[in-house]
């Protein structure tokens, strides 16, 4: 669980997220379960190849 807050945390600290991003990334922060769905696994890996430091 630690690793999903961290991949979210990292893409969250940048200043250019588009709004829909940003949407995405605090839904997927909300989540009570430990574990991504394969769906959100896939929107988590796409904001990361798209988001550069």
């Amino acid at each position: 669980m630690q690793l999903i807050s961290d991949r979210i945390y990292r893409l969250r600290e940048n200043e250019n997220l588009e709004e829909a991003a940003r949407a995405v990334l605090k839904h997927l922060g909300e989540l009570k379960r430990p574990y991504l769905t394969a769906v959100e696994e896939k929107l988590l890996s796409v904001l990361e190849s798209e988001i550069k430091d």
